[in-house]
């Protein structure tokens, strides 16, 4: 497994093959390290991404109500949710490379503005049919692309020892769906329905136009002359962004999947009453949400390589004990708990690991696409979960299935992508 100097020393080898007119590396004059604004920069990057993520999580608190509401079938109820989580993570490809021709400072004012539109729409009429809300939905997943824009944004203000903890840092603003999941039905219930689409929408103007004003891209970034195409086809040509994917979809894919089927697994398994499962699942993401900076802090010490693996181990296990049904107190619940630190730390270390291997004028585009699969890695397990419990009358046969796709993601680790990060030393 490689060691920490190992990993530093790779760390400094990419830098160094960065392409002219890209992120000064760290030690030079125009090192962005040394001009005061890096600190600011990833606070107002942090925000825009969590208000955004806020934004695009709008329907899932409300869609018990809208069903309902609007008499929905189970499987209308599905999609509704599911349309803006599979736009946001699709788009990702696009807005990343996007983002790597005009940089953050347009593409972060100019996403929150958009995702404004479907908001308004949504909370003032697009809640009236199962038609708008879909029409609304889709177009309320541009939220969910802020994510593409902040990793290259973030990445090229940071020099390489320090890019692991800054992208952990600002991938905790995935906690803005928490934001939504506490606020929106009891906005909702005391204000009416409009209420928390409005007060979203009034944050995103008031951050757009924040981000307009202070934002600004690392010194020395140029925009990469190739068209979009072209530079997403060199973004699939590079391993990186299919090895980071891959774990991208078990790890963050994994936050995702036990954010939204933990409450349904608990209440089933467990017996537990609505309100204690969902308490219960607020304290995973939580964790998770935590653990994502310290990832990315431990793979600028020990490398991500090793964090991945440990992380990756650490899935297994818990998720190995839980085909047991073990009790929930304590065993249960220290599974789950370790179980969300570790993907916590592991969707950490993966962007740790795109910022260490991949050149910095194609951070963007590979970002994007290892974005989607961890977004769309998350629909997977409810599905499988649910058909097995269907089938079976047991979660077993699942947990295992995540146990073994776990430790496969290991192997793959340890084996394939610890040789890939050697090969660019």
């Amino acid at each position: 497994m490689s060691t920490p100097d190992h990993d530093r020393g790779t760390e400094a080898a990419v830098d160094e093959q960065q392409a002219p007119g890209t992120t000064a590396p760290a030690g030079t004059a125009a090192s962005p390290a040394r001009t005061g604004r890096p600190g600011l920069m990833l606070v107002l990057a942090t925000a825009g991404f969590a208000l955004n993520f806020w934004a695009w999580a709008l329907l899932s608190p409300l869609a018990p109500g809208f069903k309902d509401a609007l008499g929905l079938s189970s499987f209308e109820q599905s999609l509704l949710v599911a349309v803006p989580v599979v736009v946001g993570s699709l788009g990702r490809i696009p807005v990343g490379a996007l983002t790597d021709r005009y940089g953050g400072r347009v593409m972060f004012p100019l996403v929150s503005a958009a995702t404004v539109v479907p908001v308004l729409y949504l909370g003032l009429a697009g809640h009236s049919s199962f038609a708008a809300l879909l029409v609304g939905g889709f177009f309320l997943g541009i939220g969910g692309t802020a994510f593409a824009i902040g990793v290259p944004f973030v990445n090229a203000w940071f020099p390489p020892e320090r890019r692991g903890l800054a992208v952990g840092v600002f991938g905790a603003g995935m906690g803005g769906t928490a934001i939504s999941a506490l606020t929106t039905v009891p906005l909702s219930e005391a204000l009416g329905t409009a209420a928390p689409f409005v007060i979203t929408a009034v944050v995103l103007v008031l951050y757009a136009a924040v981000a307009a004003v202070l934002l600004r891209d690392a010194p020395g970034r140029t925009a990469p002359p190739q068209s979009l195409g072209r530079r997403l086809a060199a973004a699939a040509r590079l391993g990186i962004t299919w090895q980071a994917s891959a774990l991208y979809a078990v790890a963050f894919g994994g936050y995702v999947a036990f954010s939204v089927y933990l409450p349904v697994y608990l209440r089933t398994a467990y017996g537990l009453e609505q309100a204690d499962a969902a308490n219960r699942m607020a304290g995973f993401v939580v964790l998770a949400v935590l653990m994502r900076p310290v990832g990315g802090w431990l793979s600028d010490r020990s490398g991500p390589v090793r964090v991945l693996a440990v992380s990756l181990a650490a899935v297994a296990v818990c998720a190995l004990l839980q085909v047991s049904a073990p009790p929930l107190a304590p065993l249960g619940t220290a599974a789950f708990l370790l179980m969300a630190a570790a993907l916590g730390a592991g969707s950490g270390a993966t962007f740790a690991l795109v910022s260490l291997a991949t050149p910095a004028d194609r951070v963007g585009s590979v970002t994007g696409v290892v974005g989607a699969a961890g977004g769309l890695g998350g629909f997977l397990p409810p599905l499988v979960m649910g058909a097995v419990y269907g089938t079976t009358g047991s979660y077993a046969v699942g947990l295992g299935l995540l146990a073994l796709v776990a430790t496969a993601a290991l192997v793959f680790t340890v084996t394939r992508v610890r040789r890939a990060v050697g090969a660019a030393a």
